[in-house]
């Protein structure tokens, strides 16, 4: 069975992190945009972070540009971006592909694990969020127009 450990992504500085290292962590993973109508919610992710960190808790978010172009910048750039604009200090990914033939594989596999609506597998628009359990279980997607705070009941039952 395939786990959140079977994956390694690149940070935004271009170091390879292993998700086994994340193992006994509950995740939130999104997959984010700087210039999107939901950008504001890195505030409310930052909030989570900040809230459930020391239970074992993390956001990674994903910098994407497939969906109207709102990632366009460097790694520097967003990084700046975000925590100037709203204090972000939780882990920032490599920019990634969400859908298609680059897709990430950690994303593929989230997708195939929790489908969104109708049982489509594609991943729709910027802040799709994915929770994942300490044992490296996707446990529920969540589309773009969900808040953080309303994920945060879902995350205390995890800690």
């Amino acid at each position: 069975m395939t786990t959140i450990a079977d994956f390694t992504v690149t940070t935004n500085r271009g170091e390879e992190l292993k998700l086994a290292d994340k193992l006994g962590k509950v995740l939130l993973i999104v997959n984010t945009a700087s210039k999107c109508g939901f950008t504001p919610q890195y505030d409310g992710l930052e909030k989570l972070y900040q809230q459930f960190k020391d239970s074992d808790f993390e956001v990674l978010g994903f910098p994407c540009n497939q969906f109207g172009g709102q990632e366009p910048g460097s790694a520097d750039e967003i990084a700046q971006f975000c925590k100037v604009n709203f204090g972000v200090t939780f882990p920032l990914m490599a920019k990634v592909e969400v859908n298609g033939d680059k897709a990430s594989p950690l994303f593929d596999w989230m997708k195939k694990e929790a489908k969104g609506l109708m049982g489509t597998t594609a991943i729709k628009w910027n802040f799709t969020k994915f929770l994942i359990d300490r044992e490296g279980n996707v446990v529920k997607r969540y589309a773009p127009q969900d808040t953080p705070a309303a994920i945060a009941k879902d995350i205390a039952k995890l800690i």
